[in-house]
């Protein structure tokens, strides 16, 4: 493993950081002030939309995206497609930018140092994944009238798959129904925790649930585009984080009879849990590099804020407990960041199915480890820091999902376990 970054990848950590420090964490404070005084916790703050401009005009974005679909980079700029993305040629950057899971990781770091450089750059989980399932695995006319729009930022997205009524760590638990009839699918059930969905801009769902539940255990489940203005989809609530409410939302939705054309079905039916599959590898990279990201700034102010207090004569950074969690918090980062890195770098070189243990065990190791940064953090801070004076108090609630986001880390330990038995197991020959 080489861990010299790309010449592509440094040439991008130079543009975002340099539009980061330019428009993003100068327009937070105004962003909070936009969504505060619209009285609506999910209005999207007109700021947004100029950082969207001016992303745009600076190449970052869809920086996400492989070679073979739009631009995240500047008009005219050459690429190269990496081979383990299967190509060789050079082109425009109007048909992609050719980044590479491991060129894109360290620019995810750098947009989780802001909750909202995610979304001006079109990168903003859940649509990223989206992106991905309809690229993959879209009809022409599904790319036309969803990809298309969403490439551009036009809309935004939902998926939907984990249910109240089961235990959705097991994805396989799903119960909502996708019956056929005639032309079209019938859709009935409860959903909830779909991010996105109480987005002004949402658009869109792809919604995962069960079409024939007589079929093998895998094959069961199929996933279907559905229009969020359908009639029958019904937004009961938005579910709040530790009394945070995200602007993007996290919905309860119930599907009473609702119809969609059959040829809104995504790839067959019971392809849904293999979809489901494909998704989740380059989007837990995405999210422990954003989760690296929030520790770094984090630990930024803790370094900052111990060295500007003073407490019994002394500043607060001349405590041996403090510069422990400070060397602590630099050796704990700098670990879960070349563990995620190698996962990278194993999905481009042999693909995710060969870096299965390496990306379950990102998916424990770096929500764990950036928790822990920031709650060092608030501790330094005092009082301040579990108000909402300074962002770590939402910064702690966020992480605290990804612990359970994308399965939770006992269903990673546990795929991590067996994986590590099956050598040491008895054949059932014996």
């Amino acid at each position: 493993m080489d861990f010299q970054p790309s010449e592509r990848c440094i040439e991008f950590q130079e543009r975002l950081k340099a539009f980061m420090d330019e428009h993003v964490h100068p327009a937070e404070p105004l962003y909070e002030r936009q969504l505060a005084e619209s009285g609506d916790p999910h209005h999207q703050p007109q700021v947004m939309e100029e950082l969207k401009g001016r992303a745009r005009e600076a190449g970052l974005w869809n920086m996400f995206l492989p070679a073979c679909l739009p631009a995240c980079a500047p008009r005219g700029v050459p690429f190269r497609v990496p081979p383990a993305m299967g190509g060789t040629r050079e082109g425009d950057a109007d048909h992609g930018a050719g980044l590479s899971n491991s060129d894109y990781a360290p620019l995810a770091e750098i947009l989780g140092r802001s909750h909202i450089a995610s979304e001006a750059c079109n990168c903003s989980a859940p649509d990223t994944g989206n992106m991905e399932v309809l690229h993959q695995f879209a009809t022409p006319e599904q790319k036309e009238q969803w990809l298309k729009p969403l490439l551009e930022g036009e809309i935004r997205s939902a998926f939907a798959m984990t249910e109240p009524d089961v235990a959705s760590s097991d994805a396989t638990n799903i119960s909502l129904r996708i019956e056929r009839s005639g032309d079209e699918y019938v859709l009935n059930g409860r959903k909830w925790w779909i991010s996105g969905a109480l987005h002004p801009h949402c658009r869109i769902m792809i919604v995962m649930g069960k079409t024939q539940p007589t079929a093998p255990r895998h094959r069961q489940q199929s996933q279907i585009l559905v229009p969020i203005d359908t009639p029958g989809v019904e937004i009961v609530r938005g579910l709040p984080v530790f009394g945070y409410t995200d602007q993007e939302g996290h919905a309860e939705i119930t599907f009473e009879d609702v119809r969609v054309p059959a040829t809104n079905l995504i790839a067959g039916e019971g392809d849904g849990f293999m979809i489901a599959q494909a998704r989740l590898g380059p989007g837990r990279i995405h999210h422990c590099m954003r989760s690296l990201g929030s520790a770094e700034r984090a630990l930024e102010a803790m370094c900052r804020r111990a060295v500007s207090r003073t407490t019994f004569g002394q500043p607060v950074a001349a405590r041996a407990n403090i510069q422990d969690w400070i060397a602590e918090s630099r050796i704990e980062i700098e670990m879960a960041r070349l563990l995620t890195l190698k996962a990278a770098w194993l999905m481009d070189t042999v693909g995710s199915r060969h870096a299965r243990t390496e990306i379950s065990a990102i998916k424990v190791a770096a929500p764990n480890i950036a928790l822990k940064v920031i709650d060092r953090a608030i501790q330094v801070h005092g009082g301040g820091g579990v108000s909402d004076d300074f962002p770590l108090a939402r910064a702690y609630a966020h992480l605290r999902t990804l612990r359970l986001a994308d399965g939770p880390d006992e269903v990673h330990k546990l795929s991590i376990a067996r994986r590590e038995l099956a050598p040491y197991m008895p054949s059932e020959a014996s």
